[in-house]
């Protein structure tokens, strides 16, 4: 029995990458603003505090009062997504922006140099890239303990070893190429070859992996959050809501959980789609696949 596969025309699959692209775009750039707009909210009154529960902890559904409905604890859940999206933010810039800056040098140097510092660091970097990133970051995170800075350690240290792997392999493939030989020939100091005729040459495929990143750091960190490793309780963190929730479930409460579970859905499909549009565009190849 044979098949056949439909192929769609090539201009119609660019419009609907660039498509998906724009609109995990509008919805990355939607959480941003509401990040930054919570505390504003709350201080004209117009968001609850999301740690100050009802005077009587009475669970309300979802209603004009409390237009996601509150917890069994009595916390407002409009409120408590709000501030877990900020909270949410904080932890994924700060884990993929460190391990940006450490992997990216080490990838540098280590392809470049070659020898045994290269053997070194590919010693290193494939032992941490072999453990499940969520194993890693739950042991991390028994060793650093709660909080926003050491929750984004415990995350980036799961990451270093991507942004190496993929910058070693893009350098030792360059550094081959007749500039960099030129600018050996005319004497250029390594740290010249490596910060002006390397570095541009070689992370092209680096914003991508940093979205990418951040998409999975977000459930990393619900995961943490779920399991009380992530971030202090008194910090707003849609793992820890999903955690707390899940004694309300049998008790009808379903809302409780609903909203940060979406919440934290719609922003990793929202940074997965970006990530997909920038691999399109920044490599052209794939759009020919």
């Amino acid at each position: 029995m044979m098949t056949t596969s439909i192929r769609l025309p090539r201009q119609f699959r660019l419009t609907l990458s660039q498509s998906l692209t724009l609109i995990g775009l509008t919805i990355t750039l939607s959480f941003i603003a509401i990040a930054f707009l919570a505390p504003t909210l709350q201080n004209i009154g117009w968001l609850q505090d999301p740690n100050e529960a009802l005077a009587n902890p009475i669970h309300e559904a979802p209603g004009a009062d409390y237009w996601f409905g509150t917890t069994r604890q009595g916390y407002d859940v409009f409120a408590r997504t709000l501030f877990g999206t900020q909270a949410a933010l904080k932890v994924v810039v700060l884990a993929t922006t460190l391990s940006l800056i450490i992997g990216v040098p080490l990838g540098l140097v280590s392809g470049y140099l070659g020898g045994k510092i290269d053997k070194v660091l590919i010693f290193f970097m494939d032992t941490i890239y072999t453990l499940p990133g969520l194993l890693l970051s739950v042991t991390l995170a028994f060793v650093v303990g709660q909080g926003v800075i050491n929750a984004a350690i415990a995350l980036s240290i799961a990451y270093i070893p991507q942004y190496y792997r993929i910058v070693r392999n893009h350098t030792t493939s360059v550094k081959t190429e007749l500039f960099i030989e030129a600018a050996q020939a005319m004497g250029a100091p390594t740290s010249r070859i490596l910060t002006r005729y390397l570095f541009f040459n070689v992370i092209q495929s680096v914003p991508v992996l940093f979205t990418l990143n951040a998409a999975d750091a977000i459930l990393i960190l619900g995961g943490l959050g779920f399991l009380g490793l992530g971030l202090p309780p008194e910090v707003p963190e849609w793992g820890h809501d999903l955690r707390l929730a899940l004694d309300a479930l049998p008790l009808g409460i379903w809302w409780s959980a609903t909203f940060p579970g979406l919440a934290m859905t719609i922003l990793v499909t929202g940074l997965s789609l970006v990530g997909e549009g920038l691999g399109d565009m920044l490599n052209p190849g794939r759009k020919n696949n």
